[in-house]
């Protein structure tokens, strides 16, 4: 699967974590699909059924933090926070190099900080180690 189908899977099954895929979180996902060049027809059918998540390889650690912040964005969609949410971003944490804890500093911080201010600390901070990539 290319990064970008894998990156939309994530955000769709994050976007159903809540048993609701609200308008803002549907229109957010094919924005960023849209600006990713994923065509149309592969959205709606992962959107119809997404593909079981996979671990993202061979992926730098910009890269990953990048799929994690669009997760934090998409919880912040539609502007309602659902602890079902919040618990998928923090299975997705670990897969992506990150401690879950990291989910709590970007809810707590999300809209306050600068997003280069939210970046620095999440890999200062919350970065496992002796992850690859």
């Amino acid at each position: 699967m290319n990064a970008t189908r894998e990156l939309i899977n994530i955000l769709i099954h994050l976007a159903e974590a809540d048993k609701h895929f609200a308008r803002a979180e549907r229109d957010l996902i094919i924005r960023i699909a849209e600006e990713r060049h994923l065509p149309g027809e592969q959205v709606a059918n992962l959107i119809r059924q997404p593909d079981p998540i996979s671990t993202p390889e061979k992926m730098t650690i910009e890269e990953r933090y990048d799929y994690l912040y669009l997760t934090i964005e998409l919880i912040f969609a539609d502007r309602h926070i659902f602890q079902s949410e919040i618990d998928f971003c923090k299975k997705i944490a670990p897969k992506l190099g990150f401690g879950a804890e990291a989910i709590d500093f970007f809810v707590e911080h999300y809209g306050t900080m600068p997003s280069t201010g939210l970046k620095a600390n999440v890999l200062e901070n919350f970065t496992k180690s002796g992850f690859g990539g």
